[in-house]
C-alpha cells in the first residue's frame, strides 16, 4: 500500500448509518482513530438526527438530508476546534445518529399488583399491562442524561425506567380517579390518554422522548374475585333462583331414582321430593327427610289447628308430617306411589297409599284399545 493508499483509508469521507433495526434509538459512527476529511458528505436519511460531539461537548446538530461538510456549516465544532479561517486539515469528532421514528410494540405491566380501596369490593389488589411507543423528539438532552458515552442504545435498555415511570403514574391515576372496579374496562381509552398525558409531562424536557400512543390493555383482579365475580355473574344469568334450586332438585331426584343401591335411592328421592315440595310450594309443613317425626320448616308457622296432616313411611323411617297440598304434590311429581305406606289422625293403622284415602290422587290409566276389526 502506498503512502497515499494509506492516508487516505485512515480518512472518513463518507459518515452515514444505514439503519436495519427498528428498535435502536442512537448508534454512534465508528470512527475509531480515524479523522474526518475535510469535506466529507454526511448523509441523514428520513427519521434520523445526526449530532456532533467534541471532547464531551454537543455541536452541531443535522436534520435530514445530504451536507458536505465544511467551516460553513460546522460553525458550533469550528468554534471549539478555534477555527478563525476556516479548516483545511482533517478533524476529530463523534457523530450520534439518533432515531427520530416511532418505535412501537413497546411492553408495560405492573409487577406487583397494586392496592387500591374499591367502593363495591373495599380494598383490592389489581394488575395492568399494555403498550407504548417510543420516539426522540431532543436529541441533545437524549444524549446528556441516557446516552453517555454508549455506542449505541436500544429501547430495551430505557425501558426499565420508563416502566417504571408508567407503573407509578398508573397508580396514581387509579386512586386518584376512584373508578369502580366493574367499570375500569369501559374506562381504558380515557384512562390511557390521561396515563399518556401523565407520563409524557415527566419525560418530555428531562430525557428528550416522546409518548405518541400508549394504551391500557387490560386491568385485571385477583383469581380469588374473578372466581367470586363469575359467581355473582352466573347466579346474574339464572335469574329465579328458586327455580333452578327447584330445576337442581328435580335432576338430583331423577339420579337418585337411578340408583343401583334401590331402596336407598328411593328414600333419598322421596325425601328430596317431599322437602322440594315444602320448600317451593310455601305451605307449612316439616321437611326434613330421614329424620323420624320430621322437623318444623325454617321460619315457617306451624300447621293449622285441625289441618289434615299426613304421614309416609320410608325405608324403616317416618317422615312427615305434610300437608294435603304437598302429598298432591308428590304424586303429581311421581314421588310418592301407591305402594308407599302413609297414615293420618283417625287411621287405625298405616296403609297402602293407593288404598287409603289419597287414592282418588293416583291418575287411573285407561284400559287398553279394544283390537280393530
Amino acid at each position: 500500500m502506498g503512502l497515499f493508499d494509506k492516508l487516505r483509508a485512515e480518512l472518513i469521507d463518507i459518515i452515514e448509518w444505514l439503519d436495519d433495526s427498528r428498535t435502536t434509538l442512537v448508534w454512534r459512527f465508528p470512527r475509531y482513530q480515524n479523522e474526518i476529511k475535510n469535506g466529507a458528505q454526511l448523509i441523514v436519511r428520513p427519521g434520523q438526527i445526526a449530532v456532533f460531539v467534541y471532547r464531551g461537548q454537543i455541536a452541531d446538530v443535522f436534520e435530514p438530508g445530504n451536507y458536505q461538510l465544511k467551516s460553513e456549516n460546522l460553525p458550533i465544532l469550528g468554534t471549539l476546534l478555534g477555527w478563525k479561517y476556516g479548516f483545511n486539515s482533517p478533524f476529530r469528532s463523534e457523530v450520534y445518529f439518533v432515531s427520530t421514528r416511532q418505535i412501537t410494540d413497546l411492553k408495560w405491566g405492573t409487577q406487583n399488583p397494586v392496592m387500591l380501596r374499591d367502593p363495591e369490593f373495599g380494598p383490592i389488589r389489581l394488575r395492568a399491562f399494555g403498550t407504548y411507543a417510543l420516539k426522540a423528539v431532543d436529541a441533545k438532552a437524549l444524549l446528556k442524561e441516557l446516552v453517555g458515552t454508549d455506542g449505541e442504545v436500544e429501547a430495551d435498555e430505557i425501558g426499565e425506567l420508563l416502566r417504571s415511570i408508567i407503573v407509578s403514574t398508573m397508580s396514581t391515576i387509579l386512586g386518584e380517579q376512584q373508578i369502580a372496579a366493574l367499570d375500569l374496562a369501559a374506562n381504558y381509552r380515557g384512562m390511557s390518554e390521561t396515563l399518556r398525558k401523565a407520563v409524557q409531562e415527566q419525560i418530555d424536557d428531562e430525557y428528550g422522548l416522546a409518548i405518541p400512543n400508549l394504551q391500557i390493555v387490560n386491568i385485571s383482579f385477583p383469581e380469588a374475585v374473578e372466581k367470586a365475580l363469575d359467581t355473582r355473574s352466573s347466579m346474574g344469568v339464572i335469574g329465579d333462583m328458586n327455580k333452578f334450586q327447584q330445576y337442581k332438585f328435580g335432576e338430583a331426584m331423577g339420579d337418585a331414582a337411578n340408583n343401583p343401591n334401590g331402596g336407598a335411592g328411593d328414600g333419598l328421592g322421596m325425601g328430596m321430593g317431599f322437602a322440594m315440595a315444602s320448600r317451593f310450594m310455601g305451605q307449612p309443613g316439616y321437611v326434613a327427610p330421614g329424620v323420624a317425626g320430621g322437623a318444623p320448616a325454617a321460619g315457617g308457622p306451624p300447621p293449622l289447628p285441625g289441618a289434615v296432616q299426613w304421614h309416609v313411611a320410608l325405608n324403616g323411617q317416618t317422615m312427615g308430617p305434610y300437608t294435603p297440598a304437598q302429598v298432591q304434590q308428590a304424586i303429581r311429581t311421581g314421588q310418592l306411589n301407591r305402594e308407599a305406606l302413609v297414615w293420618s289422625a283417625g287411621m287405625d293403622q298405616w296403609q297402602l297409599a293407593g288404598q287409603s284415602p289419597l287414592a282418588s290422587l293416583f291418575t287411573v290409566s285407561p284400559p287398553p284399545l279394544p283390537p280393530t276389526p
